[in-house]
């Protein structure tokens, strides 16, 4: 039963983890930069596949140098010489009027996210199927050693919003749900209301798919 280490600052990826294992040990280590490419250049889904990958290799680097593993390791004060790390991270994909796909991410903490989220709302959510993209790393380590085992997914869940936002999208951005959250809005609170349809994974647009991390904990023989 080695610790489990996450390696992120979503409470929503904590959250799932320990509902899904009650009875494991889990350590949040989260990256110290916030630093990453994004996908503005990006166009295509494999494009996408292969960014949010590259995002999600550059935040384990960072967590196990946190924790003494790798090139220009500083040991941290996490003990266990044995132990698993998660890290992930997911981007809203949406197409606008001329077929082209655009990342949504969290909205801006400053001026009036009220006004950008309620452009996403109408622009590119309402009415349509977007795409909810995770890419997940599950590694076991062994500190004393420096080995490593890494496996990693893609995930991708299809959203479908109802078009009619008259005297809702008012409401929900009134409930500030939509800070802090990809594509500006939280499946899991009040922003279900708007989601008529779901093709996937659910988790994944909490935040992280259980099925896949779970399956590659088992694969690694961590469960």
């Amino acid at each position: 039963m080695i610790p489990i280490v996450v390696g992120s600052r979503s409470p929503r990826r904590l959250d799932l983890l320990k509902a899904a294992l009650p009875d494991r040990e889990f350590v949040v280590c989260p990256p110290l930069t916030a630093d990453e490419p994004g996908f503005d250049d990006v166009t295509t889904v494999a494009g996408f596949e292969s960014r949010i990958t590259e995002i999600v290799a550059a935040k384990l680097d960072d967590v196990l140098s946190q924790l003494g593993i790798g090139d220009g390791a500083v040991p941290g004060q996490f003990d266990s010489d044995a132990f698993a790390v998660i890290c992930a991270d997911t981007t809203v994909i949406v197409t606008d009027d001329a077929g082209r796909r655009l990342s949504l991410g969290q909205p801006p903490e400053a001026g009036d996210w009220r006004a950008v989220v309620a452009g996403w709302f109408r622009d590119y959510l309402a009415g349509r199927t977007h795409t909810v993209m995770s890419g997940v790393s599950v590694v076991r380590c062994r500190r004393s050693t420096g080995e490593t085992v890494v496996l990693n997914r893609v995930c991708s869940t299809q959203v479908t919003m109802r078009s009619d936002l008259d005297g809702w999208l008012d409401w929900y951005l009134k409930t500030g749900e939509p800070l802090g959250k990809a594509g500006g809005y939280a499946i899991q609170g009040a922003g279900s209301v708007f989601v008529t349809k779901l093709e996937g994974s659910y988790s994944n647009v909490v935040g992280l798919p259980l099925e896949d991390t779970l399956a590659m904990l088992c694969e690694l023989e961590i469960l």
